[in-house]
């Protein structure tokens, strides 16, 4: 198979600050796999997580590897271009995007989109968070109002862990769900910006406020401080940085609730499925996430959302200028097309 890339640059209607960075735009690379006159397509996505980071360049360096790794493979070779993946030691970004591509050339191949030739119902799929990051509380009102103005709101997930401490984050969740209705779902991801006391005590209070559960309240190498937090805190404990592949879930089963996919962390969509399987026989449940995606990734993990309890797949939504549109934003739901493989086109107005 024939593989081409095309790096492209996106840029945030509004920037997000996280604990630990703040950005405004990425360079994403798009991937297109050639084969039998069918092409798929994939999407890799640089992103920052501590000794774990994936830059643009070694995202670059591991396609460059793959182009002619993969030329003599075929698309419907799933195990074998996994083993070339691990003996070549390829990054899990540009693993996704050859995965993705791989899925969407399958689903071409047969005319199907990926949610149905998986079997899976799509009045299945709950609501899509979307995301406040961290700024003041009149701030944070005004980025909710931009949601709203976008379609209606369902879920929302606040960014916590502010430098400005515990109270900062306080009173940002107070703003926000001050202006709420009290039917839609509020969550939140302090990404590691907590210590376990801070951890703790706003396990507690945010439990008062009617808060769905916590993502990352520790920093990745923290998991052994788990424990505590998991018996302390009145609401469910989720990870994400600390959680990649499905090898990491039993690791985890005992000391939190839930953990956070990402096809960046996970390498696409095959694996995806390994660690949904992995984790529900642990008991855990289990959500989907995103990085700076376009709607090339986040339509991917869109058609497997049937299978998953809580849904952060919005960064596409925040975009002013996605080269690509699939899954649709309907009455707070995030729903992927009926187009066959991931269903994903160019804009009209990116010929």
């Amino acid at each position: 198979m024939q593989l081409t890339v095309e790096p492209f640059t996106v840029h945030k209607r509004v920037a997000l600050t996280i604990s630990r960075s703040t950005s405004a735009q990425s360079t994403n690379f798009w991937l297109r796999l050639h084969q039998d006159g069918i092409e798929g397509w994939g999407e890799a996505t640089a992103f920052s997580i501590g000794d774990r980071s994936q830059s643009e360049a070694a995202i670059a360096a591991d396609f460059a590897t793959l182009t002619t790794a993969l030329a003599d493979r075929h698309p419907t070779e799933g195990q074998a271009i996994e083993q070339l993946f691990r003996e070549a030691n390829i990054g899990s970004a540009a693993r996704a995007a050859v995965d993705l591509a791989r899925h969407d050339w399958l689903g071409k191949s047969l005319n199907l989109p990926l949610w149905q030739l998986w079997g899976l119902d799509r009045q299945q799929i709950g609501p899509t968070s979307v995301t406040i990051g961290i700024m003041s509380p009149a701030q944070a009102q005004d980025r909710l109002a931009l949601w709203q103005q976008q379609g209606p709101v369902k879920s929302v997930k606040l960014k916590l862990g502010s430098t400005a401490g515990m109270d900062a984050d306080q009173a940002m969740v107070r703003a926000v769900t001050q202006v709420l209705s009290p039917q839609v779902k509020v969550s939140v991801d302090a990404n590691g910006g907590w210590d376990l006391k801070t951890a703790v005590l706003m396990a507690d209070w945010l439990g008062s406020q009617g808060v769905t559960y916590i993502e990352q309240p520790l920093a990745p190498g923290q998991e052994g401080d788990l424990p505590v937090l998991y018996e302390k805190s009145p609401l469910p404990i989720f990870v994400d940085e600390s959680c990649w592949s499905s090898a990491d879930v039993p690791t985890l089963a005992d000391r939190v609730h839930g953990v956070n996919l990402k096809l960046m962390k996970t390498g696409g969509l095959a694996e995806a499925q390994r660690l949904i399987h992995t984790a529900r026989a642990c008991g855990l449940q289990v959500m989907f996430g995103c990085y700076s995606d376009s709607a090339i990734a986040n339509t991917a993990l869109a058609h497997l959302s049937p299978l998953a309890d809580h849904l952060d797949l919005d960064s596409h939504l925040n975009l002013k200028d996605d080269p690509f549109q699939g899954a649709t934003w309907e009455n707070g739901h995030l729903l992927p097309p009926n187009r066959p493989g991931l269903g994903v086109i160019r804009h009209a107005s990116h010929p």
